[in-house]
């Protein structure tokens, strides 16, 4: 295998568009919110976008493995990875899509709050443990901002920050799960397929269940959310992203990919009018700078 390299212009090229595409994300949920629940939106873009990944699967004649103890890690991956997003999806009902863009990216701390404790070599050094520690004052800088919201609306905001929060925690655990399981050695489209298919299925069991099938209206707005997640965002961007881990530094890589969440608050502005309080600026200053110094030495 060649040896990674530094990010040429054609990886910060490619990365600036990956972040613009992650940061959008949460912003197209939530404006095609009012013709289809979120819970039903990512259940439906993950079902599709697992079947491209078995299209493409299916052009390379790459085979999808069962074996070789991928099964349980792959099914548990999936679980934890549909968890992540169905606490994304109720989280937007309550709160806006920047605090939720911002929120969800405090999972590469309790990644490796995890590696610390699991892995042996991951052993936080004194600026790492500063970067926790600046993620978690900015969390709480940050959820003070909702308390000034008027009559109770300040508890719907403080739920929806907090269950994005926990959607960070559970995309850290899957993580973790893959780096310790046999799916560390599987081919990225058999991971993401699992990651996929799973969480289609349980979100849109969920949905069913929940009778939020029923009220569904298809309006542009859901057509062009649907499309742009599912094709773009849960099967492109992945497979593009997967492309550069194998040839660049991951440290690199993912030091820069801290420009999403700004990306989804600038959305979250131009596009949902979300409003900017000075606690939400501060807080989530000190989450992102957090987040980078808990990530420079890995790679």
């Amino acid at each position: 295998m060649n040896a990674r390299k530094p990010l040429d212009a054609l990886a910060l090229s490619t990365m600036l568009g990956l972040c613009l595409l992650w940061g959008m994300q949460q912003v197209a949920v939530k404006l095609a919110a009012h013709g289809m629940s979120p819970v039903m939106q990512i259940g439906l873009r993950s079902a599709i976008a697992a079947l491209l990944v078995c299209g493409l699967m299916l052009a390379r004649r790459q085979r999808f493995s069962f074996g070789n103890g991928l099964l349980l890690p792959g099914l548990a991956a999936g679980v934890l990875f549909a968890l992540e997003f169905l606490l994304v999806a109720i989280g937007l009902q309550f709160t806006t899509a920047s605090h939720m863009s911002v929120f969800l990216y405090t999972a590469p701390v309790f990644t490796v709050l995890g590696l610390h404790w699991l892995v042996p070599g991951e052993r936080l050094g004194t600026l790492q443990w500063s970067g926790v520690a600046a993620a978690f004052i900015g969390i709480a800088v940050a959820f003070s901002n909702g308390l000034d919201a008027p009559g109770r609306d300040w508890l719907r905001m403080l739920a929806g920050d907090v269950l994005g929060v926990l959607g960070g925690l559970f995309w850290a655990a899957t993580t973790l799960l893959i780096r310790k399981s046999a799916l560390a050695e599987a081919p990225p489209a058999t991971t993401l397929l699992y990651q996929l298919g799973t969480c289609g299925a349980i979100l849109l069991a969920v949905g069913v269940l929940s009778g939020q099938a029923v009220d569904i209206e298809m309006t542009p707005a859901v057509w062009g959310s649907l499309l742009f997640q599912s094709v773009l965002v849960a099967f492109l961007s992945f497979l593009v992203w997967f492309w550069l881990l194998q040839r660049y530094l991951a440290s690199r890589l993912s030091v820069f990919s801290f420009l999403t969440p700004l990306f989804g608050v600038g959305f979250g502005v131009l596009l949902l009018d979300d409003p900017l309080d000075p606690r939400f600026v501060a807080g989530a200053a000190l989450v992102m700078a957090g987040v980078i110094m808990v990530n420079i030495r890995r790679g």
